[in-house]
């Protein structure tokens, strides 16, 4: 996506996808779907949130969370009534069950390991739709207190959008169920929304600064590893105790 100036190119708009306003049967399978979901959340892992404040009440913004365990996406998704839209990857909607379900809270598919423009596509349409869209900054999950390099993906849907973006230290998940379990532990976990960063008016037009992007990007790790050790604090795991 690069251009010759060293600006990055937005996406083509060819073949774009439509934003895509939920019906309103759509929404009351989502509330009771994530009803199911935080229920489950709460008597699983004493699941809590702070800061929940700091998410915008009605526009659109990109929530950009720490990635170490699979239930992630269930603690975001169960986090607002306010419906997000969030990549997943393609497996997860293999089964018509979980397809069923990580559809009704918001999930589409993504191929993992390719520049997947459609999935990109479907961020900006439901960003200009009014729908939040979540981003895991580091693209795929991690390990350990310390974050790994974060992906541009964030600050570049961010900046063509013109929204904020929302980070989220998430404590407690990798313990629940870190990388290759095939089981959950039933620990505490704690989430912490950060304040919304606004991306600076880019007035670039169809282009979208490399500098700014990776400057933006930079301001959401330094805001995310702060965010992630609170949350491993209040969750009261690992050296985080």
């Amino acid at each position: 996506m690069s251009a010759p100036d060293g600006g990055l190119r937005p996406l083509s708009r060819a073949g774009r996808v439509p934003p895509a306003v939920p019906s309103r049967g759509e929404l009351a399978w989502f509330t009771v779907a994530r009803g199911i979901v935080k229920l489950t959340c709460v008597l699983a892992w004493r699941y809590r949130v702070v800061g929940l404040e700091n998410l915008p009440k009605t526009t659109p913004y990109v929530l950009a969370p720490v990635h170490r365990s699979y239930i992630d996406t269930m603690l975001v998704g169960a986090m607002t009534r306010r419906r997000a839209r969030f990549m997943a990857k393609s497996g997860v909607f293999a089964k018509p069950w979980s397809a069923k379900l990580f559809g009704s809270l918001g999930g589409f598919p993504v191929d993992r390991g390719t520049a997947d423009r459609e999935a990109l596509m479907m961020c900006e349409a439901a960003l200009a739709a009014g729908e939040p869209v979540v981003l895991f900054a580091e693209g795929r999950r991690g390990s350990g207190p310390v974050l790994g390099p974060l992906m541009r993906g964030p600050a570049f849907v961010a900046l063509r959008a013109n929204v904020p973006i929302v980070p989220v230290g998430i404590g407690g998940s990798e313990e629940a169920m870190p990388v290759g379990a095939k089981m959950a532990r039933f620990n505490r976990v704690v989430l912490v929304v950060g304040e919304p960063i606004w991306p600076p008016a880019s007035g670039a037009g169809w282009r979208v600064p490399r500098a700014a992007v990776d400057e933006l990007t930079e301001t959401l790790r330094e805001r995310l590893q702060a965010l992630f050790d609170q949350a491993r604090r209040l969750a009261g795991v690992g050296d985080a105790a």
